[in-house]
């Protein structure tokens, strides 16, 4: 019985600790960085940036224009639907970085969630973005 009871345990804890560890990209974001893989540019200092994921929605600003659209989740890839944007003049920092951000979310992309650090890159690899959670 001492057995079986220790092995209940044993799965629960398994059970527990896995399903912590399941990690999500839901929340909010701010942008830590953006370009290629191998040169990346900081964030424009002192500009309030998110980037939500909820509910299958994405919405964002990086500094002048807003966007979202709906985005779905299957394993390490997201999966995206048209992104919309207003379309006001962005100029300087600013809007590169917007530029840079809203090329990652084209059709699809692959990310890695590090903790709070999530690295998203478009499908073709020629744009990242660096996330930190908010």
């Amino acid at each position: 019985m001492k057995k079986f009871v220790i092995g209940l345990l044993v799965l629960f804890v398994l059970a527990a600790c896995a399903g912590g560890s399941s990690a999500s990209i839901t929340g909010q974001w701010k942008l830590v960085s953006h370009g290629s893989a191998s040169s990346q540019t900081p964030a424009a200092p002192d500009v309030e940036t998110s980037i939500e994921f909820l509910d299958g929605q994405l919405n964002g600003n990086v500094g002048c224009n807003g966007f979202g659209g709906e985005y779905e989740v299957d394993g390490d890839k997201l999966k995206l639907g048209p992104v919309m944007s207003t379309m006001m003049f962005c100029e300087g920092p600013v809007g590169e970085q917007e530029m840079g951000t809203i090329a990652v979310f084209q059709e699809s992309a692959t990310f890695v969630l590090d903790g709070d650090t999530l690295t998203i890159t478009s499908a073709d690899g020629n744009a990242v973005i660096v996330l930190a959670r908010k």
